[in-house]
């Protein structure tokens, strides 16, 4: 293999080969032939010439959260990009260049230092690169946008090894396929993010009901979201036992306490929490402390409404976790033509996730989430690329989009070497 002074090349039966293979879904468990440590561009460029060398599949490693753990091949090469998550934050040009390899928790407290973010996700040890591929959803993104959306740059390895930059003025076509079409043209080795100054505190609401009295409430609340402010993400979250809806609030101006007080109108909760916390409290309290050692499956829908036979689909939850979440907002400002990021009329999004440890529940378990995703179908309006789980890829683009980027992946990845991931296959493929 041609080699760099800082690339490691792990194969099976060395000292951290299992370790760096394992993701976050545990029902992956496929062995590469090799997994290439890379700490540099120069690592990524030399591993994807040698993958094509010697007919590998390859795979990109980041945070591992894809729930199909597309990062592992089974015999091919991942190409880890775990060792490069180096964060340069210029808090003068309230920028920050990112590494193809830094986690959503890397970026967020070297902004914060400043009082400075970017839209981030909610999950701190989410990788940066596969979230902001597919769009990037978080808590900022009704105020600025998604994380596609503040993107400056990318430098990215192509499928012959080449580097590239691609911005607005630097292969335009390419910028506007990364932002939101995923990881089909290449890899991203380093992002180049605007930031925005959101101070360093935060707030949380949550008020919980029974389930079998949540349906007026849901009504309450789905109507409320019509005036919210940009500063205020709508929440609900949904099992068969309790609903709990809420908001989560970051930035000024603007007061909650009247948003606090519409809530509260609702009804009578059985419970309520509200919350002030720092942003970086906020951007890692969802996360799974021990959530490598889980078995794991999910769906997700876009709703562009949400009808009260939608709702009442919702709350026959069968005992799985369910979520929505608030689209709107500056999502909605960024026209559908300028990026390859679709359906941002969203209204909500809607993940229907859940986890297990024995592997003997798998059928059970998958068999039951369908059943209850598969209710929710007709009021579906698309699907979230990064939450697509072995559905066709027209769930995240309508069609025009996705004859673009078909254009585009033609171009930049004619034979489809990156495959592994939510794919859009070159023209004259099957």
């Amino acid at each position: 293999m041609t080699t760099t002074e800082t690339l490691t090349l792990l194969h099976p039966g060395d000292t951290g080969y299992d370790d760096a293979r394992e993701v976050w879904n545990a029902m992956v468990d496929r062995r590469p032939a090799a997994i290439a440590r890379c700490r540099s561009t120069a690592d990524v460029a030399a591993a994807v010439r040698y993958a094509r060398d010697h007919d590998l599949e390859i795979a990109v490693r980041c945070g591992g959260h894809n729930i199909a753990g597309l990062a592992v091949p089974e015999g091919g090469l991942m190409i880890d990009l775990t060792p490069m998550g180096r964060v340069e934050v210029d808090a003068v040009n309230r920028t920050a260049r990112v590494q193809g390899g830094a986690l959503l928790g890397e970026l967020d407290r070297a902004a914060q230092q400043y009082g400075l973010a970017t839209t981030a996700g909610n999950v701190s040890h989410t990788g940066v690169g596969g979230l902001t591929l597919g769009g990037g959803m978080g808590w900022l993104a009704r105020q600025y946008g998604l994380a596609c959306d503040n993107v400056l740059s990318y430098e990215l390895v192509t499928a012959e090894g080449e580097v590239v930059t691609a911005s607005a003025t630097e292969n335009p076509q390419l910028f506007w396929g990364l932002r939101g079409g995923g990881g089909n043209f290449g890899i991203v080795t380093e992002f180049e993010f605007r930031l925005h100054q959101i101070g360093t505190r935060a707030l949380v609401a949550e008020f919980t009901y029974p389930t079998a009295e949540a349906f007026p409430v849901l009504r309450a609340w789905r109507d409320l979201n019509t005036t919210a402010p940009r500063q205020a993400t709508f929440t609900a979250h949904i099992t068969a036992d309790q609903v709990t809806v809420g908001f989560v609030w970051v930035g000024a101006p603007g007061n909650p306490d009247e948003l606090l007080a519409a809530f509260r109108a609702f009804g009578t909760a059985t419970s309520e929490s509200v919350e002030e916390l720092s942003y970086l409290t906020l951007q890692s309290r969802d996360d799974s402390i021990q959530g490598h050692r889980f078995r794991r499956y999910w769906k997700g829908h876009y709703f562009k409404a949400l009808p009260d036979n939608a709702i009442r689909a919702l709350l026959r939850n069968p005992g799985v976790g369910a979520s929505l979440q608030a689209y709107g907002g500056a999502i909605a400002d960024v026209p559908d033509e300028d990026a390859a990021f679709s359906h941002r009329d969203t209204l909500f999004e809607f993940v229907t996730a859940t986890r297990w440890e024995d592997p003997a529940d798998d059928a059970e378990k998958i068999a039951t989430l369908r059943a209850y995703a598969a209710t929710l179908d007709e009021y579906s309006g698309g699907a979230y690329l990064n939450t697509l789980n072995g559905e066709k890829i027209n769930r995240a683009f309508p069609p025009a989009k996705l004859d673009r980027l078909t254009t585009l992946k033609t171009v930049w990845d004619q034979g489809n070497v990156f495959h592994l991931n939510q794919n859009i296959k070159p023209a004259g493929s099957r």
